[in-house]
């Protein structure tokens, strides 16, 4: 069972995550990380008729290949966790349906991965069942719809906007087995410094992120160097500015170990995405194409994973409501349960 640190909880069990898999499109193809995606597709339709049909497409892709990897069947899954970007998480639902999985949708924005991957971990650590999966995506064409302009208007981008990932990611977590371990969670507080502008995200929140890192470190006792990296996502450039100055007030100083998957899955100089990446797919695939590979090869032995996502809605916006922010953090380790 867990033990509660503060609002930290200590998984002493370690679920393993066995198995995952990063699935992106052709701008994430051309990003660092293209070659370690399992699944890059060139038609970001992924051959269906509708942008919200290719995301819920996308995402099932994801699920499979985690699945495949791990030699599971969909039976043995006894439990789903996942969300998207869009209204009523349609590309989960849609694209999850068919797989005759118990399903729970979760919603935390940009923070929906380290969401539905805390609730799989706790699931799993609960005793409650002996896999269960954690999936998400976004996709830039369904979400610029929904959150913004038609692409067809051609409205200009301020440099503090971000690009929103055609990408997924997908986690089989067990309650057995080898792999990288989950050692902690740090559930997230609401944090709204008061931005009502949609394209300065990072900035919404980064104080989310500030609060989540610092609550940890207070309640474990552990320090940033205990960690190889601390891994936000996604306050790209903007926001990972801020972050630091927020820490460097609450005296946590991160050291050169902090990185941001929105940094991490575009090349800012190459790629035109202003400030950087966002989306629940951004810091989904990047844990599924960089960071679990690493700490599996043990080139990484102990990360924060730190979410992030603005919980704003178009409505919201429009009537000048400002954007709340969301931070969930999980301790990924490479060590055995009960080694560091």
């Amino acid at each position: 069972m867990a033990l509660r640190k503060g609002s930290t909880l200590l998984l002493t069990q370690g679920p393993v995550i066995r198995s995952f898999a990063a699935v992106g499109s052709k701008m994430e193809g051309e990003g660092p990380l293209g070659p370690s995606f399992d699944l890059i597709c060139e038609d970001s339709a992924f051959g269906q008729d509708s942008w919200e049909k290719a995301e819920a497409s996308m995402q099932k892709k994801a699920l499979d290949l985690a699945i495949q990897k791990g030699a599971f069947s969909p039976e043995e899954i006894d439990v789903l966790f996942a969300g998207d970007l869009l209204n009523q998480c349609i590309s989960s639902t849609y694209g999850l349906r068919d797989l005759n999985i118990p399903f729970l949708g979760v919603y935390g924005a940009c923070s929906t991965m380290a969401e539905s991957l805390m609730m799989a971990s706790l699931f799993v650590e609960g005793g409650f069942g002996e896999l269960a999966g954690a999936v998400t995506s976004s996709h830039f064409c369904s979400a610029e719809r929904q959150f913004r302009f038609p692409l067809e208007y051609g409205s200009q981008r301020p440099p503090s906007a971000q690009w929103t990932a055609t990408a997924s990611g997908a986690v089989v977590v067990g309650r057995q087995g080898t792999g990288p371990r989950v050692r902690a969670v740090t559930p997230g507080r609401i944090r709204d410094l008061g931005i009502t502008d949609a394209n300065n995200m990072g900035a919404a929140m980064a104080p989310a992120a500030a609060d989540t890192i610092s609550r940890f470190f207070t309640d474990t006792g552990y320090h940033p160097e205990d960690f190889d990296l601390v891994v936000t996502g996604d306050l790209a450039h903007v926001g990972s500015q801020l972050l630091l100055q927020l820490l460097e007030r609450d005296g946590v100083r991160l050291e050169g170990r902090h990185r941001d998957c929105g940094l991490l899955l575009y090349d800012r100089k190459r790629q035109q995405v202003d400030s950087g990446g966002s989306g629940c797919g951004c810091s989904a695939s990047v844990l599924c194409s960089s960071l679990l590979p690493r700490l599996l090869d043990g080139s990484l032995r102990n990360i924060l994973f730190v979410a992030t996502g603005a919980l704003m809605s178009p409505t919201a916006v429009q009537q000048g409501e400002s954007i709340p922010g969301i931070a969930h953090l999980l301790w990924l380790s490479a060590a055995p349960a009960g080694k560091e």
